[in-house]
This record gives structure tokens, C-alpha cells and sequence, in this order.
């Protein structure tokens, strides 16, 4: 039998409707770029582009709401991007009772590759 890896666990322990919203987050960003990595460091399920982490996915512990937080967030201008006190990354909140906005996510990366070149 094959033991379930931690990044598995992020997904699977949770309840619906967040555990269907991750994995759908998660499929939307590896269909994005082929040469996305996912791995878990610093115990977050982490995208890696050339290295780097591009995005990793979490969970708002207030809201229970998940989170994609864009690695080079800081330096994109995006209105639904959400800096707080954090000096890396930018969070686009995701209700999970919503529809995903899949257009939304693919124009915040599409910004976000341009820092990678």
C-alpha cells in the first residue's frame, strides 16, 4: 500500500467544500505552466518555477478560506492581491463557496511570469 505524503494530507484532511476547492486551486495551477513543480517546504504545498517558489497554497485561519500566495506578489499591481505586513508574497483570497475565477488567477500569474524572465 502507498503511504500518503504529507503534501496528500493537506488536501485530503479537510472538509468540503475547502477540500474540493484546493485540489481544484491545485489542478488550475499546474495546468497553467507545465514546468511547475509542486513539493511541500516549509510545510505549505509550494509550486516551484526555475527553482523559485511561484505560489503556495493555504488556508486563512479566520475565515477558513483558502489563499494562493504569489511568490514576487510584492511587486505586482493587482487590485484583488492582498499584501498585508508580508514583505515576499501577495494572497488572492478564494471563497470556496464560489465559483473559482480561473481568468483572475491566470492574469495575476501571467504578471507574475514577467519577473522570472
Amino acid at each position: 500500500m502507498k503511504s500518503v505524503k504529507e503534501i496528500d494530507h493537506f488536501y485530503l484532511d479537510k472538509d468540503e467544500p475547502l477540500k474540493s476547492c484546493l485540489l481544484t486551486l491545485k489542478d488550475i495551477i499546474l495546468d497553467y505552466n507545465l514546468e511547475f513543480e509542486p513539493v511541500w517546504k516549509y510545510r505549505l504545498p509550494c509550486f516551484m518555477y526555475q527553482n523559485k517558489i511561484f505560489c503556495y497554497l493555504w488556508v486563512d485561519r479566520k475565515t477558513q478560506h483558502p489563499y494562493i500566495a504569489i511568490g514576487k506578489g510584492v511587486k505586482i499591481d493587482h487590485p484583488d492581491l492582498i499584501q498585508g505586513n508580508r514583505t515576499f508574497v501577495k494572497l488572492l483570497m478564494i471563497n470556496p463557496e464560489e465559483d473559482i475565477p480561473i481568468e483572475k488567477i491566470h492574469k495575476i500569474f501571467d504578471m507574475a511570469m514577467k519577473l522570472y524572465d
